[in-house]
């Protein structure tokens, strides 16, 4: 997770919606945003870890440390002239808190590319 913003109706209180990199050689790059599929505990712990950690301020969105790990799913992928990552995906959601995995080992941007030649 790189950037956090806070949620809409009864979660406006919470930081919900997320956005997620992949490594590209030493770098981290933003891919895909997301907002569902955690649960209400999550989402409040998130909250905690987000207003504790908090690197810069951009309006309502928050930088954060590449520090929290997640699996995201989703529906389809596309190239995207768009995107940084030249990648969109579509019906992004969050899986799962892998608080098992080291941001080292999170997933890259050949692998990315490689799903999207796959599904082409």
């Amino acid at each position: 997770m790189l950037y956090a913003q806070a949620g809409h109706g009864r979660r406006a209180n919470l930081f919900t919606d997320f956005t997620f990199g992949v490594r590209h050689g030493n770098e981290i790059v933003p891919f895909t945003k997301a907002y569902s599929g955690l649960t209400d505990a999550e989402f409040n712990e998130i909250t905690r870890w987000v207003q504790k950690n908090t690197l810069e301020r951009f309006g309502p969105v928050r930088k954060v440390p590449a520090e929290l790990v997640f699996e995201v799913g989703f529906e389809g992928i596309q190239a995207s002239p768009r995107h940084k990552s030249g990648i969109a995906l579509r019906f992004p959601r969050m899986l799962r808190w892998r608080r098992d995995k080291p941001v080292e080992e999170i997933d890259t941007l050949d692998s990315l590319r490689a799903l999207l030649q796959a599904a082409s």
